[in-house]
């Protein structure tokens, strides 16, 4: 069996570091590193465990792990400081997040492989989010232009690469009630190198009209090689507002954004235009229990226009879902994927899924 060095050195982390205070604190050490200064390295990690049952007749519904993943948080100081997340889900080691952080008075510097600045849903972290699946992909189903799956928001953003995860530097910070992050990027995604000498850049602008409600602005320029290799560029933008805190009531986040479905090139080699909207509201209720401490019911609407130049193209995601919550942000959720697209007969997904985090 081929050995993982990802995995290798998490275990090494795991058992030459000496942990600090008693064993409900494990999670947190002090390392002396090679530099020489004593640093607080945290440990942790989630686990999601998927069933996934689909409509389509030549899916396959089964049981398989959807993330597996280590992170590892290292401070020095009050100005420098890291993470390295590893995901093992599937049998092989993936790198999510690798970067150097230094914190400046008022904004942050991330050097390495992190989060775009874009897309409100994908810059939520997958242990505070409702949904299952941001993408709501049904399997088997595959009838979006450009893209695939099905047409909704998240799938849009993700494939066409203007949200996710990517390698380069970010900056990020707040003013008041200004809050903003910019990236600069390659622009290929996770793990992959640079195929041209073009970046991507992405941007997000805020204003915090209290401490439950975010108001923003968002725009990204990706570069890509057109079909005769050259390098070109394709721009999208989105208006996104956020309104509750996480586990405390009501919660809702909505988006609205558009741009250049430039996987989806018509016969001049010009990209197509998207439009995409997405609302998902949850209710947080907390529960006299040892064992359910709290119940949150959800529901999302996507709807997406994926290329302007076709007709009967795109469609509408409906989400209803339940989350029931064990301790903290260990969950079990059920969600229905409804899919109801332009043209054709609608399809559907169920997914249960647990969340383990530590």
């Amino acid at each position: 069996m081929r050995r993982c060095p990802v995995l290798r050195l998490f275990l090494l982390f795991a058992l030459t570091v000496t942990p600090l205070g008693t064993a409900h604190a494990v999670a947190q050490v002090a390392v002396a590193s090679r530099a020489g200064p004593v640093a607080a390295l945290t440990l942790g990690g989630r686990f999601n465990a998927q069933y996934q049952a689909s409509s389509v007749g030549t899916a396959n519904n089964d049981f398989f792990i959807r993330r597996a993943r280590l992170i590892a948080d290292i401070e020095f100081n009050d100005f420098l400081g890291g993470r390295v997340q590893a995901d093992f889900a599937g049998g092989s080691a993936e790198l999510m997040d690798a970067f150097a952080r230094l914190d400046f008075d008022g904004f942050e510097l991330y050097a390495g492989q992190f989060k775009r600045a874009f897309d409100i849903f994908e810059l939520a972290s997958s242990t505070d989010l409702s949904l299952i699946e941001r993408d709501g992909r049904v399997g088997g189903y595959s009838a979006c232009p450009g893209v695939g799956s099905v047409c909704s928001f998240s799938r849009l953003t993700e494939s066409l690469a203007f949200a996710g995860r990517d390698t380069g530097l970010k900056i990020e910070g707040e003013s008041g009630a200004i809050v903003y992050q910019a990236s600069l990027t390659n622009g290929r995604g996770v793990g992959v190198r640079d195929e041209n000498d073009g970046k991507s850049v992405s941007g997000r602008l805020g204003y915090a009209v209290d401490e439950s409600v975010v108001v923003s602005g968002n725009v990204a320029i990706v570069d890509y090689l057109d079909p005769v290799d050259e390098t070109a560029n394709a721009v999208a933008w989105s208006a996104d507002v956020h309104v509750g805190t996480w586990r405390d009531g009501l919660l809702v986040q909505a988006a609205l954004a558009g741009g250049e479905n430039w996987l989806s090139l018509d016969a001049m080699d010009e990209p197509a235009s998207f439009l995409t909207f997405q609302a998902v509201a949850s209710f947080y209720r907390p529960l006299e229990g040892d064992r359910v401490i709290g119940i949150e019911p959800l529901a999302r609407i996507s709807v997406a226009d994926p290329d302007d130049d076709l007709g009967g193209d795109g469609g509408t995601l409906l989400t209803p879902g339940v989350m029931f919550y064990l301790l903290g942000k260990n969950k079990i959720g059920v969600n229905l994927d409804y899919y109801v697209p332009r043209t054709g007969d609608s399809v559907y997904s169920v997914k249960v899924q647990t969340f383990l985090f530590f």
